[in-house]
């Protein structure tokens, strides 16, 4: 019998937690227990007053993991509310990062020609190397990290996906 592959699909869920000790651990255990990987992880309290925090979380899975990891993620206790970002609304998605590069010379100056390009602030700078910060969507990070490559790139520190959905409507 040929076996039929359902394409895999990038989502990002928003998940509305309590913040307190041991959340994180179950969320992630949830994912590390039946197989599932995370590509990014970002967490954060949004309401000190009401204990809540946010924490979005990119993954790839075909439509039913999907459907399955947001329908396990929903039935944890510490859990308020999940969100699929992708196909729920319209969503805004940034990505921060800090991408170091060394270089003197002509590869100095082309790697501060394409910080300009990308928007890219230096946030360090010495004589042989620069800090830059970017913001934006994973790919134009990858791009320019990828562009900084042959140019002396040292490290890349990422934070992760951060998403909203947009108009008025809150988690």
């Amino acid at each position: 019998m040929p076996q039929t592959s359902e394409p895999t699909e990038r989502h990002t869920l928003s998940v509305l937690v309590d913040n307190e000790p041991g959340v994180l651990a179950r969320v992630i255990g949830l994912f590390s227990g039946r197989g599932y990987n995370i590509d990014s992880l970002t967490v954060s309290e949004v309401s000190h007053e009401g204990h809540l925090s946010r924490i979005t979380i990119v993954t790839t899975g075909t439509p039913m993991v999907i459907e399955q990891i947001k329908n396990q993620l929903d039935r944890l206790v510490p859990v308020h509310r999940v969100r699929d970002l992708t196909v729920e609304a319209a969503s805004l998605e940034r990505e921060l990062a800090m991408v170091k590069v060394r270089g003197v010379g002509e590869a100095r100056g082309e790697a501060l020609r394409l910080a300009e390009a990308f928007r890219a602030r230096v946030i360090d700078a010495t004589r042989e190397s620069f800090v830059f910060e970017i913001t934006g969507k994973s790919d134009k990070i990858d791009q320019f990290a990828w562009l900084m490559e042959p140019l002396g790139l040292v490290e890349v520190a990422r934070t992760g996906v951060v998403a909203i959905s947009r108009g008025p409507e809150g988690m």
